[in-house]
């Protein structure tokens, strides 16, 4: 028998047949549409979550080493102005056990030197000079050397050291890296306050105690970290040849550095900054006693290198991983979208009279994301207690180079103590933190009106401010005046902040009879009598000097008289009360006394007057050191009840001159100086003459 072949009816069915086929292993239209747009909104959400994170920890990372960058020169500056200060100690331990019989015989001194003094292993070199300029001693190396071959520049700042009256430090002598040092020196001061010599420490820049050449380190191609003066002359470098060189000839810290001379930028310890300069990175921070600069300079681009490398595997990780997001989701739409596949299946049979079966649907199961978020958290929680324990460390550094008393306390419990603060107690600081205040009082029974007085003093004027008697651990009493800030943390507890300072001599004097009578009750300061008689004593002696034609250089220089008067005092008082008044004046007193110490002394006139002394000052380092002290008063703030209030002073100047034999006219002129300060819009510094007859008429 012979097949006959398909009619038309069965090829159309046979070709519906494989269409139905085709169309149920497919999902449908609208399927295929929702499957479209999750995948356009993966990949666009991929991208734009990518895009987001790589910019976010970019900046992050960027600015993470700045910072670690500019905290990195703020650290070495700080260690400097350390090795400087310690230096100078040291020779003051040298110095303090010279005695003008020493001076006198040369023999006696240089036998005693010989017995070996353990300062004297700090220096590489120690020099002592009498006041007629005749070196005494050269002791190089452990051994004494003839006087011939000291260098000029050294007897010449031996020899400013004695005309000057006080402590110096040298530029870089010597010209080649290995020669070159830097000296410090020490007037050498008799008991009755004469100058009798001097004495001079040298320290080779390359040396342990100084700059050693590891102090550089770690060496990076990329990078250099360097120690130069505000001369531009480089004091260490990773490059050893380098040193003593020119700053201005160092790749991108060059131009910072003519930069930021033209303009007048002030040295602060502590103070770091970061300028972006061309492809450098430049960091630098001041050391302010030798007027030294740390800077560390990096290129730009080797500092970004491994960001952008990270960002370039972020990029692939994040299309792998949207790739991958892709296709699971596509998948697992599939799956849930697999009903409406099979409604269409059906849909289609019933149309072609070819019903099909529904089949079951099978189970799906979501995935748990809650083990996912606690595991985060508890990684958030361990990465926050290692920032927390690298910040304690930081700040115990901190204290360890502090060179005052620092106590931090959380609800009156010893927290943290500063070195300097454990030598004054008398205590190791393990003895101290974890223990109560009341410990270091040293009357108990006053310990509640001492804490209720600081929690108030907080309160009301956001800062306390006061005098506290306490006890060493050897039993001796010691006060402190004690400043300090009180806050309350996130778990409620009353943190506290506080800075010791000894001053038991100084109250020690004002205990002796008499005190009262020659110094100001409120500030402390000598009163307008001691004042008077001191300027007295000085003109008089002037005046003997320039009759008998005994005027030494020093004395050439001249005397500066200042007279500073606080502006719009009147109003402190009348809002907020005199106690107030007289608060503010004697926080002003203790911030121009501890501005002058250094070069002068401050006594009080009466109301807000106050008058300040600058012996050996010509009339333009004085005009300088008033616009110091009228900056410096501008940028003080007194706070009370909580409410920070702008201090202004108004500044007269006059410089007596060589034949002054009268005081009167020399203080009606720094008076009227001050009064013309004031009529040209107070805050301001006003230098006149004596000879000026508008102003001593």
């Amino acid at each position: 028998m012979t097949n006959a072949p398909p009619d038309d009816r069965e090829l159309r069915e046979s070709d519906h047949g494989t269409s139905i086929l085709s169309d149920a292993l497919l999902p449908g239209p609208l399927v295929r549409r929702m499957l479209l747009i999750v995948l356009i909104a993966v990949a666009l959400a991929g991208i734009l979550a990518a895009w987001i994170v790589s910019r976010a920890s970019a900046h992050e990372v960027r600015d993470r080493l700045l910072r670690h960058q500019t905290d990195e020169v703020e650290l070495v500056a700080r260690l400097l102005a350390s090795k400087i200060e310690q230096s100078q100690k040291v020779l003051g331990t040298v110095a303090s056990g010279i005695t003008p019989d020493m001076l006198k015989s040369p023999s006696l001194l240089e036998w005693m030197m010989q017995q070996g003094l353990p300062a004297l292993r700090f220096f590489d070199g120690v020099e002592i000079a009498r006041t007629d300029g005749q070196l005494v001693l050269n002791m190089q190396g452990g051994k004494v050397e003839p006087g011939s071959g000291v260098d000029p520049d050294e007897r010449d700042i031996l020899l400013r050291t004695v005309v000057q009256g006080k402590p110096l430090v040298s530029g870089v002598i010597g010209e080649t890296a290995s020669d070159a040092r830097i000296m410090f020196t020490l007037p050498l001061v008799s008991e009755d306050a004469q100058v009798m010599g001097a004495v001079g420490g040298l320290l080779r820049l390359q040396s342990q105690g100084l700059l050693p050449h590891s102090l550089t380190l770690p060496a990076r191609d990329d990078s250099r970290l360097i120690v130069f003066t505000t001369d531009g002359v480089i004091l260490s470098h990773p490059q050893l040849p380098r040193v003593t060189g020119d700053v201005r000839s160092e790749p991108g810290l060059g131009p910072v550095f003519e930069r930021w001379q033209s303009e007048h930028k002030p040295i602060n310890t502590g103070r770091g900054d970061t300028i972006n300069e061309s492809d450098y990175l430049v960091s630098m921070a001041g050391v302010p006693l030798p007027q030294w600069w740390v800077a560390r300079v990096t290129e730009s681009g080797a500092l970004l290198t491994p960001l952008v490398g990270a960002q370039r595997r972020s990029w692939w990780a994040a299309a792998a991983a949207v790739g991958i997001v892709t296709v699971m989701a596509l998948a697992m739409l599939v799956w849930v979208a697999s009903p409406l596949t099979r409604l269409h299946r059906r849909a289609q049979g019933i149309l072609m009279s070819d019903p099909v079966t529904a089949d079951a649907h099978p189970a799906s199961a979501e995935s748990e994301l809650l083990t996912d978020a606690l595991d985060h958290l508890e990684a958030q929680k361990q990465h926050h207690g290692h920032q927390a324990e690298f910040s304690r460390l930081q700040l115990q550094g901190i204290l360890e180079q502090a060179p005052t008393g620092i106590v931090i306390t959380r609800n009156e419990t010893l927290e943290l103590i500063s070195q300097q603060a454990s030598l004054l107690l008398g205590y190791a600081r393990p003895e101290l933190e974890g223990q109560s205040v009341r410990m270091l009082l040293a009357g108990e029974s006053q310990a509640d009106d001492i804490a209720q007085e600081m929690q108030d003093g907080t309160t009301k004027r956001g800062v306390y401010e006061g005098e506290i008697a306490l006890r060493r651990k050897d039993g001796s009493l010691l006060w402190a005046r004690v400043v300090g800030r009180m806050a309350w943390d996130r778990r409620s507890a009353l943190v506290a902040v506080w800075v010791l300072e000894d001053i038991t001599s100084a109250r020690n004097e004002r205990q002796k009879p008499g005190w009262g009578t020659s110094h100001d009750v409120l500030t402390g300061l000598p009163n307008r009598a001691t004042f008077l008689e001191r300027v007295r004593a000085l003109v008089r002696k002037r005046s003997e000097q320039h009759a008998q034609g005994d005027v030494d250089a020093a004395e050439e220089q001249g005397t500066a008289l200042l007279h500073v008067d606080l502006d719009h005092f009147t109003l402190v008082n009348d809002r907020l009360g005199h106690e107030t008044g007289d608060m503010q004046l004697r926080q002003f007193a203790n911030l121009l006394d501890e501005l002058i110490r250094p070069v002068g002394w401050v006594a009080r006139l009466g109301g807000d007057e106050f008058a300040v002394v600058l012996p050996n000052c010509s009339a333009a380092r004085a005009e300088m050191i008033a616009e110091h002290v009228r900056a410096s008063v501008e940028e003080w703030e007194f706070v009370f009840d909580g409410e920070a209030t702008q201090t202004t002073v108004s500044i007269g100047i006059v410089a007596a001159p060589p034949d002054l034999d009268d005081v009167t006219p020399w203080l009606r002129a720094a008076d009227m100086a001050c009064y013309y300060a004031k009529r040209a819009g107070r805050n301001q510094v006003m230098l006149r003459e004596i000879a000026d007859k508008a102003m001593s008429a």
